[in-house]
């Protein structure tokens, strides 16, 4: 039997949203349900990618069963397309899987020609809305099917405004959209060389490739790469009856929430606009009225729309997302989907479902979006420094935190002037999908238009981003790169600070200060930590981090990196007076002037830590980081080492590397220069018998890193040299304390090797940086100067060294702790390069059976989410 490549939404179901897409799927579901929907057809996610593999084309069988399902359609709603007694028009619109919001395009009002515009007006009485649709559809399809921008044609439409003394596009008449409408064309012919398409089939196939065709477009694969959407996917077509939204005052569109998508609350948000498509809310052109305002204009309706609300929250148990037209005071829903939200509004939403018997624990663990919980622990303004400042404006607040930065006025500076290292702020009249690397690249955006709902407003709050939207006071003059608020003129460059929590905007910049977590975010966490079974580590440094880290919930430290600490004070001078040395005994003096200090550190580290463990990698960079550049600092070297500058300019030399990341660094060093080794194991030897000695209830037990091992005999050396001095460090103090040797698993022979290596090393860490460098011999310095032309081939979907690489360095790290665990069956193994605080890389490492994740502080709660997600699903599938 031949694939079936489209569904009717009568033949659909929430089920089957990988096949039918977000949008179709709910469609469908929708109309099992019995709720108001136009109905139409999915052409499927697997006809999309049969398109790319088809050469950008629809195949003969694709095509047929689209006309077979026009049909059909057509037998559904007693419309036909190009009829001259009751015309069919539709819409056609993308559906992913996953939710992309303005990512893809919409075309509306699609088969209407000169003669099917005609009949509209005619059979309706109504020739300004039939007028309007038309002028609508040209626009759209020029713009998405052609590509013929949208500029052309607002242009146009401005200079009608101007010529007929109106501000608003509603105040122009029939014959002015009538006018437009051929102006339209005529722009179309002109850009395009032919005649605007009258044949709706025509069309329609245009329109389905042009969607097909905006899975790949640029904004669409940022969008993709940020949030692990995989291009395989594809996405699906929803061609639907149209509900006019435009037919006057009795008509309107709008988007809602079931809950408030900023803080949570039980209570419905949203927007309407009267005489309007739906593109109109969500674009922002027109600042739309609050939803409770539709009970007064249409009371009926708004009551009707209150019950759908209720049915799709309890028949889907989570926060809804709504689309909805009115035609004539008559209800349809387009759209329903599990809305976007804050992170502050994902935890609040969660416990309050549990609370309302609505969902259990495990369920509102899986339900919050791991990454957004950063948006949680980034600063606010400090509150002393706010009292102080006064708004000089105010918008609505589209999307909670601080953001103050230096004014730009459009998406490429906003990433320009972000690259050189300046904090920026987008200011815009209202953003489109085209901003979306400028809307990444910038601490907050604020616009003039727009409403809670509009693009700018719900792709902040699903970046986390601070946005600030519809300040409408604002007089903007985007051409002249300036804009006035509050009696005062800012250009490109000024500082303004905005709080997308209030809406409120301040001249200068103002104090942030860190986030305060409380409230839901611990309930959640302590659900998360019943069903994880990873343990959850830091990467850290100092005290005040390792602090951070336990606050957030880190069970340990699993990387330590001591080379970060020889460059405070005056440490480093004693470094490089080890480095310029001629003798051992020379060396050894100079470490010795580091031994109390590196001591201190680590008992600051065990008392921050409170007996939990800490993992302290030996030094690894390679010494040419340690040595002086400037010439006052050469001159001062060899000074204290009774050496000619010369001398020492001469040693410097000789330390570089053509290939550093692969040269005299990690255990290499300990091999060469042993007493580094000695020295480091003292220091973390003492502190912790200083510690335990103070803190006897404790279980302390270090755990000593050799980093960098590719072989068991080296490993062995180095091993045997720290094994020695411990001894003797305990034997003299008369301690009991236990330690630990192991090593980081970074190189690709250690993984091949592990069975070898792990009858030395007592414990594994994967340092996946260097790992995902050596597999793939990329330099992770310099990956970024080709790796996008690696994503726009569609050879890599990911950044490796962001989101770990399953299929080769994965299978490395399976195959070292199989080996490793075959030769010593209570190994402990964990992961510590960034990937520790990636979802998708902690679901791995769940699955591959790791012990912990160790990622840097302020993503502890996200590994601590991701790795109770990761658990539940293995339990779900079970």
């Amino acid at each position: 039997m031949a694939n079936k490549w489209v569904y009717l939404f009568t033949e659909g179901n929430a089920t089957m949203r990988n096949l039918l897409g977000g949008k179709g799927a709910n469609l469908a579901e929708m109309t099992n349900l019995g709720l108001p929907v136009p109905q139409g057809f999915t052409i499927t996610t697997e006809a999309c990618t049969q398109y790319y593999e088809d050469g950008e084309k629809i195949n003969d069988e694709i095509m047929g069963q689209i006309m077979d399902h026009i049909n059909k359609m057509e037998e559904i709603t007693g419309k036909k397309f190009g009829d001259k007694e009751n015309p069919l028009l539709v819409s056609v619109r993308s559906g992913a899987r996953a939710s992309m919001p303005g990512m893809m395009d919409t075309i509306l009002n699609l088969g209407l020609n000169e003669e099917v515009v005609e009949v509209l007006a005619e059979k309706s009485g109504n020739p300004r809305w039939a007028y309007d649709c038309y002028r609508r559809f040209i626009q759209m399809f020029s713009d998405v099917v052609m590509e013929v921008g949208k500029k052309y044609f607002e242009a146009l439409i401005d200079k009608m405004k101007e010529q007929k003394g109106v501000k608003q596009d509603v105040e122009l008449d029939a014959n002015d959209l009538k006018e437009l409408a051929n102006q339209f064309k005529a722009e179309y012919k002109e850009k395009i060389g032919k005649d605007f398409p009258s044949d709706p089939k025509e069309q329609l196939v245009e329109a389905i490739k042009a969607v097909f065709r905006s899975w790949d477009n640029p904004r669409a694969n940022v969008y993709r790469r940020d949030n692990d959407i995989p291009y395989s996917w594809g996405t699906a077509v929803n061609v639907q009856m149209m509900a006019f939204g435009n037919m006057g005052d009795t008509s309107g569109t709008g988007v809602a929430f079931t809950r408030d998508p900023a803080t949570g609350e039980k209570k419905l948000m949203g927007e309407f606009l009267m005489n309007a498509q739906g593109e109109d809310v969500v674009a922002g052109v027109r600042t739309p009225q609050h939803i409770d305002q539709l009970k007064q204009v249409m009371p009926e309706v708004y009551d009707q729309f209150v019950k759908i609300c209720h049915t799709l929250e309890d028949h889907y148990r989570d926060m809804q997302d709504m689309e909805f037209t009115i035609e004539d005071r008559k209800l349809y829903m387009l759209q329903t989907r599990n809305g976007k939200r804050t992170a502050f509004a994902a935890l609040k939403i969660a416990c309050d479902l549990v609370d309302e018997g609505m969902i259990d624990e495990a369920k509102a663990v899986s339900m919050i979006e791991p990454r957004n919980l950063d948006t949680l622990l980034h600063p606010t303004f400090d509150p002393e420094a706010l009292k102080k400042a006064t708004p000089i404006g105010k918008g609505l607040a589209a999307s909670p935190g601080a953001a103050s930065g230096q004014i730009v006025f459009t998406a490429e500076e906003a990433k320009e002037w972000a690259d050189a290292g300046k904090k920026v702020v987008l200011v815009r009249l209202e953003t489109s999908p085209e901003d979306i690397e400028g809307m990444k690249a910038s601490q907050g955006i604020l616009t003039v238009r727009g409403g809670m709902t509009s693009h700018a407003a719900v792709v902040a709050r699903g970046m986390g981003t601070c946005c600030v939207s519809g300040v409408s006071e604002i007089v903007m003059d985007e051409e002249n790169k300036k804009f006035e608020l509050g009696g005062k003129t800012f250009h490109e460059g000024d500082v303004i600070s905005f709080d997308g929590t209030t809406g409120n905007i301040y001249d200068g910049a103002i104090a942030t200060r860190e986030a305060q977590i409380a409230g839901e975010f611990g309930r959640i966490m302590s659900w998360a930590d019943k069903y994880r079974r990873l343990k959850v580590r830091t990467n850290a440094d100092t005290p005040h981090d390792a602090k951070k880290a336990r606050e957030l919930g880190a069970e340990g430290i699993g990387l330590c990196r001591t080379e970060h600490m020889f460059f405070e004070g005056d440490r480093i001078d004693a470094f490089r007076e080890m480095i310029c040395s001629d003798t051992v005994e020379e060396r050894e003096k100079a470490l010795e002037k580091i031994l109390p200090v590196q001591q201190g550190d680590f008992e600051k580290l065990y008392e921050a830590l409170e007996g939990n463990p800490v993992t302290i990698r030996f030094l690894d960079p390679p010494l040419h980081e340690f040595v002086p550049t400037e010439e006052a600092e050469i001159e001062k070297l060899a000074h204290t080492q009774g050496k000619s500058v010369a001398q020492i300019k001469a040693i410097i030399a000789s330390l570089h590397e053509f290939n550093p990341m692969m040269g005299h660094r990690g255990l290499r060093l300990a091999v060469t220069y042993p007493e580094i080794a000695v020295m480091q194991t003292k220091a973390v030897i003492r502190a912790a018998i200083n510690v335990a000695k103070a803190h006897p209830d404790w279980n302390l037990k270090p755990e000593i890193m050799i980093p960098l091992s590719s072989d068991s005999k080296e490993l062995k050396f180095v091993k045997d040299i720290v094994v020695k001095t411990a001894d003797e460090e305990i034997a003299r103090a008369g301690s009991d304390i236990k330690y630990e040797v192991g090593t980081m698993i970074e190189i690709p022979r250690a993984c091949l090797t592990a069975d070898d290596i792990a009858k030395e090393a007592e414990f594994f860490c994967f340092g996946t940086n260097d790992l995902t460098q050596m597999t793939f011999g990329f330099s992770r310095d310099d990956a970024g100067k080709f790796l996008n032309a690696y994503y726009d081939k569609k050879i890599f979907e990911n950044d490796p060294f962001a989101k770990l690489d399953q299929v080769g360095v994965g299978k490395l790290m399976k195959m070292a702790i199989e080996l490793g665990k075959k030769t010593r069956p209570e190994l402990h193994v964990g992961i510590c390069g960034e990937h520790g605080g990636d979802p998708s890389s902690v679901e791995f490492c769940h699955r591959i059976g790791l012990d912990y994740v160790s990622c840097s502080p302020f993503r502890v709660p996200i590994a601590r989410l991701a790795a109770a997600q990761a658990a539940i699903a293995e339990m779900n599938n079970k």
